[in-house]
């Protein structure tokens, strides 16, 4: 009963962050003349800092722990500075339908591959139909967005941007399945998520004197730059990492696809972007496939 209480809190952890997450785009709107980089190093730089700062006692206790695992430890952070660079990067060269989908869908099968051929771990029958009806339900609610003009982009970039869009759900995968890892061999959760983003900040802040010229060129760019960093990012990796305590990587990974779900929602009611009834539809089957993934269905002995 126990268990089962704590898987609850884990999942209902990891769907607050996701909801957080799923603000970053209509957050992100608002900003004036800022690279989409820029955004996804400093939010995630910071959070990094801030997560070591409010766990520094946790990390203390932990830090002979982490200093055995810290080849997973740099692992992890490497990853984490992999995946805003992957991420926006191709959602900027294949457009960002096919920059979404590719980096969203491959995730949760990354993790699960993870899950199955390192940890050794049985996947269930219930993972794989909620993973297969989230996948079509992401690609119709991609598709499902009205496009104002159809962009034209070279082959070899968008070759490069699906690539790459493969790339950040790789690196979102290993490093969810690293912080799950080091979890599991009795590092607290708050040190675990701090130690990688402690560490890929220091890989994410010095980008920014290349592309953070106008992060705090006027007070909306600013407010949006650090919302970003404390809310979505910092507040949502807490949750995350509390999830990670009772919850798999790989189901924790498929749960998160309510973050594209509410970033549709939002570019609707915030920015008036419009759906098609394919959209809707889309919707529709990620709900379904959050609600057979959470689901306690009950197995025969």
């Amino acid at each position: 009963m126990a268990y089962q209480f704590g898987s609850f809190k884990g999942v209902f952890a990891i769907v607050l962050a996701s909801l957080l997450w799923g603000t970053t785009g209509a957050a992100s709107s608002f900003s004036v003349d800022v690279s989409p980089l820029a955004i996804g190093a400093f939010s995630m730089g910071n959070a990094g800092v801030l997560l070591v700062f409010t766990a520094r006692k946790q990390l203390f206790i932990d830090s002979q722990s982490l200093f055995y695992q810290l080849k997973f430890v740099l692992l992890g952070a490497i990853s984490i500075a992999i995946y805003p660079l992957a991420f926006y990067s191709s959602m900027s060269l294949s457009g960002v339908a096919i920059g979404t989908v590719v980096s969203i869908a491959t995730a949760p099968f990354f993790t699960a591959l993870l899950e199955r051929i390192v940890s050794k771990k049985h996947i269930s029958a219930q993972w794989i139909v909620s993973f297969v009806i989230g996948m079509i339900g992401i690609v119709f609610l991609v598709l499902g967005k009205e496009q104002n003009s159809e962009v034209i982009i070279n082959a070899f970039w968008q070759n490069l941007g699906v690539a790459l869009g493969v790339l950040a759900g790789l690196s979102y995968a290993l490093y969810s399945w690293v912080a799950r890892d080091l979890i599991e061999k009795g590092i607290h959760s708050q040190s675990a998520m701090s130690a990688m983003f402690g560490c890929a900040a220091l890989l994410l802040l010095p980008s920014l004197w290349f592309t953070g010229g106008n992060l705090f060129s006027n007070f909306t760019n600013t407010f949006v730059s650090l919302y970003m960093a404390i809310i979505p990012m910092y507040l949502g990796y807490v949750l995350f990492a509390f999830g990670l305590k009772w919850v798999d990587a790989s189901k924790a990974t498929l749960i998160t696809l309510i973050e594209p779900l509410v970033a549709a929602i939002l570019a609707v009611l915030v920015i008036g972007e419009s759906f098609i009834p394919v959209g809707w539809f889309g919707m529709a089957l990620v709900f379904l496939c959050l609600l057979i993934q959470t689901w306690p269905f009950k197995t025969r002995v």
